[in-house]
């Protein structure tokens, strides 16, 4: 953007926040007709500020600046009508999760409408879903496809034969899905490939294949950058194990 452009009531979401100078804060905020920028929002931690409360991430947001996207000045923000306001506790990690994708796949400054509308639809899953895993997966899926790295989950890479229900498949990221014989070590159900490819994310089966796949390939996306997210769920999940046998639980 054009230094000096003015962008009122944009709709927006905020990404990550920091502290900036004394009461500001830096925001990393996607918006869905201007791509991913920062925003600097000054007085927003100040005693009387009104508008910190806003300023948080998971909730849609109107916003208005002035300036360039990489020294852009936030001018007024609100709520977006109707709008649910954050996420439960427990679907909270995995909606930072989603947040660390955008950053770490998204361009700056690079519209893409459909994406911010596919996180929205996540987050929205992400608050009324019994369990996260269908909504991560299915955002997953799609943010991938959405930039570029999109997986052919109905069709073999070598022949273009459609997958079957009943057969197993080896994932090549660079290549697609190729057919091995059942009990191969990091095979792929064919049932679970077509589910994903429906939305069909119910059965544990199928979101666990999902899971092992949609990880192969964003780590390929990612061209091994690491996800801070991830380790915290490791983190997490080992403190709920607790100790074992009479051990540390180190």
């Amino acid at each position: 953007m054009a230094r000096g452009r003015r962008v009122e009531l944009a709709p927006v979401f905020v990404l990550h926040h920091r502290p900036w100078r004394d009461t500001s804060r830096m925001l990393d905020i996607l918006s869905r007709d201007h791509g991913r920028l920062t925003l600097f929002a000054r007085g927003v931690r100040g005693p009387r500020s009104r508008t910190a409360s806003l300023l948080q991430p998971f909730t849609p947001l109107l916003a208005s600046w002035t300036g360039s996207g990489d020294a852009a000045q936030l001018t007024h923000v609100e709520a977006a009508a109707g709008a649910a306001v954050g996420l439960p506790a427990a679907a909270l990690l995995s909606g930072w999760y989603l947040n660390e994708l955008l950053l770490k796949l998204t361009l700056r400054v690079d519209p893409q409408p459909a994406v911010f509308d596919s996180y929205a639809q996540a987050l929205e899953r992400l608050r009324t879903g019994p369990t996260p895993a269908p909504a991560l997966r299915a955002f997953e899926r799609d943010l991938l496809e959405l930039l570029g790295y999109g997986l052919e989950l109905r069709r073999e890479a070598r022949g273009g034969a459609p997958l079957r229900a009943d057969a197993y498949y080896h994932f090549h990221a660079d290549l697609g899905f190729v057919e091995t014989p059942a009990g191969a070590d990091n095979a792929y159900a064919g049932r679970s490939l077509l589910a994903l490819a429906d939305d069909d994310l119910q059965e544990a089966p199928v979101l666990e294949d999902a899971r092992r796949l949609m990880r192969a390939a964003l780590d390929h996306a990612l061209e091994g950058r690491e996800l801070r997210t991830r380790a915290v769920a490791r983190a997490v999940t080992r403190r709920a194990a607790g100790p074992r046998d009479g051990g540390s639980g180190r």
